[in-house]
This record gives C-alpha cells, structure tokens and sequence, in this order.
C-alpha cells in the first residue's frame, strides 16, 4: 500500500510536465536550460540513462549524476546556441 502511495504522489508531481512532448534532437542548450526544474531533472535522467553503455549495471551514481549535470549546465550556459544533443555527446561521448 505505502509503495502505490509513493508512486501515485510521485506521478501527481511530474504529471503537468507530461503533458509536453521534447524532441531532444532539435532542443538547444538555451531551451534546455529555461526549462523549470522538474522538466530539467525528467531530461537529465533520461540523458543519464542514454550515455550509460548497454551492459552498465543498473545503478545510479548520485555523485556523478550531479557532476554530469553541473558540467552540462555549465557547458550550455557558454554556448546557449548549440544543440542540447550535440553538447551531450560531446561531453559525455555519444556516438
């Protein structure tokens, strides 16, 4: 019961922002970073997820995740212009 409880409240917190649909592909570092804060954290976990190689075990690495997530912030605050996917592979090694 407690877990259909976390989960319902988790779902009524991101539920307005799932209403929207984001083509990553076309979105730019300015886009992405004037998004509000649920929608930056649904985008840096799909983002973090993404990277991982196939194999990886399923873990997250909180630590890293931060890091990750500053350097992009970072990285997209230097060049608003450039595609958020683009920025991604360069910093964390996309195909």
């Amino acid at each position: 019961m407690k877990y259909a409880v976390a989960a319902a409240a988790l779902f009524l917190t991101v539920s307005p922002a799932l209403a929207d649909k984001w083509d990553l592909s076309t979105m730019t570092c300015q886009q992405f970073i004037s998004q509000d804060k649920s929608t930056i954290g649904i985008i840096l976990s799909w983002l973090d997820a993404y990277y991982k190689d196939e194999d990886a075990p399923p873990v997250i690495d909180t630590e890293k995740f931060v890091q990750n997530a500053e350097k992009l912030g970072a990285y997209c605050a230097m060049n608003p212009q450039i595609g958020l996917i683009t920025a991604t592979d360069t910093l964390f090694g996309g195909d």
